[in-house]
């Protein structure tokens, strides 16, 4: 579904991103992990075209992505959640969603369906969104992002700031939306939230891929270094 080959990303003179290759397959669910400062998040704006890229590094469902406008890479079906949430503070809990929904995109994913998955939404749903807790306001930055059915769900730091109570919450959601068809890509600081709900992980560090491979099939130690960027000692 997703294929990024070889991408570079800069913030002015300054590269955040070497060489990034990575691949999503339709159906699963990849966490992305690294420390803060490993270029997890500028990976995710640059898929989301917030970031630029060039050439063909990106392919997502057959259509190059690379250099294409945010509104018009939502609208092909890829939906962010981004770090911090990023409300409208002057919006409602529904009208933050029904924002979602602009892209018009067919699909099973409704003020209905969001509802259903986040009851407590409902109950508030005329209050503004930036006067819930952390957890529901994330709720919200989730519902919204599904309001576009999109067929990739890039979910950017979702346990950031969140008690752990609220973080099992939440989490117990990815489940939920991987059943109904979306492909899911988590960026994680924490490692074990990470794994529990991932079928691939991908490790960054300095801006490059350090490590990748199935949940089980890597070790703690494996893991460790290339969050890290330790050496591994040899037997």
């Amino acid at each position: 579904m997703l294929t990024v080959s070889n991408l570079d990303a800069y913030y002015g003179d300054f590269q955040a991103l070497f060489g990034v290759d990575l691949y999503v397959d339709a159906g699963e669910t990849i966490a992305i992990i690294g420390s803060n400062g490993a270029g997890k998040s500028t990976l995710m704006r640059t898929l989301t075209g917030l970031t630029p890229s060039s050439g063909d590094t990106i392919r997502f469902d057959g259509q190059v992505l690379s250099g294409q406008p945010a509104h018009a890479i939502v609208k092909a079906g890829l939906a962010m959640v981004p770090e911090g949430r990023k409300l409208f503070p002057s919006l409602s809990v529904e009208e933050n969603l029904l924002i979602g929904a602009n892209p018009g995109r067919d699909g099973l994913w409704n003020l209905d369906k969001v509802y259903a998955m986040f009851p407590v939404l409902s109950e508030r749903r005329n209050n503004a969104g930036t006067a819930l807790s952390g957890g529901q306001q994330q709720m919200v930055a989730i519902g919204r992002a599904l309001m576009s059915n999109p067929k990739l769900l890039l979910c950017d730091e979702i346990s950031l700031g969140l008690a752990p109570i609220i973080i099992k919450d939440i989490y117990t959601a990815i489940p939920q939306i991987k059943a109904e068809g979306t492909t899911i890509v988590v960026v994680e600081q924490d490692i074990n939230q990470a794994l529990s709900v991932a079928d691939r992980v991908y490790c960054m560090q300095e801006g490059r891929v350090s490590l990748t491979g199935r949940p089980d099939a890597l070790t703690r130690e494996e893991i460790t270094a290339a969050y890290f960027g330790l050496e591994k000692e040899d037997a």
